[in-house]
């Protein structure tokens, strides 16, 4: 389904990403692990058009290739994000921040069958919809950012940290959600800070360390790495012989 390859980008002087590459089939959820700062959102934005990779860089979707094309564009293909800090337009109400995201061409028809779909996953925001954003709770919103970028009629759901300020209550809501999501067709890519969730979730991981590719790996095996329990689930290393993630 999407394909990167030779991912790098700069902010100025600085690296940000260096031949990052990735791969994610139809049906999976697929997890970006990595410290602060080591390129995670960076990546995500790329691959949604928000910033533009260095040259040689190849990013294809569904056969196709995005590196060149715009945001909107790359939306019209089916790849929706929910960015860091959800995004969401706080003096709209529920209602109409759902029917913005439905506002790309390849959303209009079935309009109303996919908001069904988002309430069902989100049954709170049925009793929400002409309240303003900004009133309420961050878990409330991150549903809101979620629901919208479903609007759009997306086959790749990207997320950045959308469990970032949540209680542990709607983390697990909104993680239940992502595998409903998953098994209702549309695929994910997902940077979250919470490892342990992620890779309860996730069918596969990548790590990125320093803007590069660190390790690759199904998630249970990752979760059986003792150098990924230390570095992201908080458990002390019991081996000094303990191999790496596949490169």
């Amino acid at each position: 389904m999407l394909e990167v390859r030779a991912l790098s980008h700069f902010y100025g002087k600085h690296q940000a990403l260096a031949d990052v590459a990735l791969e994610i089939a139809s049906g999976e959820i697929v997890a970006i692990l990595g410290a602060n700062g080591a390129g995670k959102s960076t990546l995500l934005k790329s691959i949604a058009g928000l910033v533009t990779p260095a040259s040689g860089t190849s990013i294809r979707f569904e056969g196709a290739d995005l590196t060149q094309l715009p945001a909107h564009q790359i939306v019209e293909r089916g790849i929706a994000l929910v960015p860091e800090g959800r995004g969401v337009f706080g003096e709209l109400t529920v209602a109409e921040n759902l029917q913005l995201g439905a506002y790309p061409a390849r959303a209009r028809a079935g309009e109303a069958e996919r908001l069904a779909k988002v309430l069902a996953l989100f049954p709170r925001l049925t009793e929400r919809m002409t309240q303003a954003v900004r009133t309420m709770s961050g878990g409330e919103q991150q549903m809101v950012a979620i629901g919208r970028a479903l609007m759009s009629n997306p086959t790749l759901l990207l997320l950045d940290e959308p469990s970032l300020g949540l209680s542990p209550l709607l983390s697990r809501e909104v993680f239940r959600a992502l595998t409903q999501i998953r098994d209702g067709g549309v695929s994910v890519l997902l940077v979250e800070q919470n490892a342990r969730a992620s890779l309860d979730i996730a069918d596969r991981v990548y790590l990125i360390e320093s803007g590069r590719n660190a390790g690759t790996g199904s998630a249970g095996d990752m979760k059986n790495n003792p150098d990924i329990q230390r570095a992201y689930l908080g458990k002390a290393r019991t081996s000094t012989t303990a191999s790496r993630p596949t490169p």
